[in-house]
């Protein structure tokens, strides 16, 4: 018996690794478009590259604020005692939704729409997105 007990929690921790590993992939899918765009579109060539780091960290707070509501930073302050970042204890929803958006601020990125203007759209698609991934994670759920 405590053999089969050890196994099964054996096995519920691997699971948990394996969920972990597949939402960080997932959150990187679209990561690489993203960059690309403000890499082509955002960044001068003059830049230094502290400047453009900190390019690359205004866009992905772009994502934040839009999905999360607050800045990277702002998470780190409210979450000391947390490792990693926000992504790390995001939903697989929110990462779908994550990627997805990525996808499409780099869109918009390469429409040279501005960034407020991109930050009011990104927050409108998340939070039809996020409705409709819950529905539909709901709908799974009463089957």
């Amino acid at each position: 018996m405590y053999f089969i007990k050890e196994f099964q929690r054996l096995k519920k921790e691997e699971q948990k690794l394996i969920g972990w590993s597949a939402k960080r992939e997932l959150a990187k899918i679209n990561y690489h478009i993203h960059t690309d765009a403000i890499k082509q579109n955002l960044i001068p060539v003059e830049l230094t590259s502290k400047q453009m780091s900190i390019v690359y960290a205004s866009e992905a707070d772009v994502l934040n604020v839009a999905l999360y509501g607050i800045t990277a930073k702002q998470w780190r302050e409210a979450n000391p005692d947390l490792k990693g970042n926000m992504r790390d204890y995001s939903s697989i929803n929110e990462l779908i939704c994550l990627s997805n958006m990525e996808n499409i601020n780099a869109v918009l990125i390469n429409e040279n729409i501005s960034q407020h203007d991109r930050l009011l759209k990104l927050n409108t698609i998340a939070i039809q997105q996020i409705r409709i991934l819950t529905e539909v994670e709901n709908r799974k759920l009463l089957k």
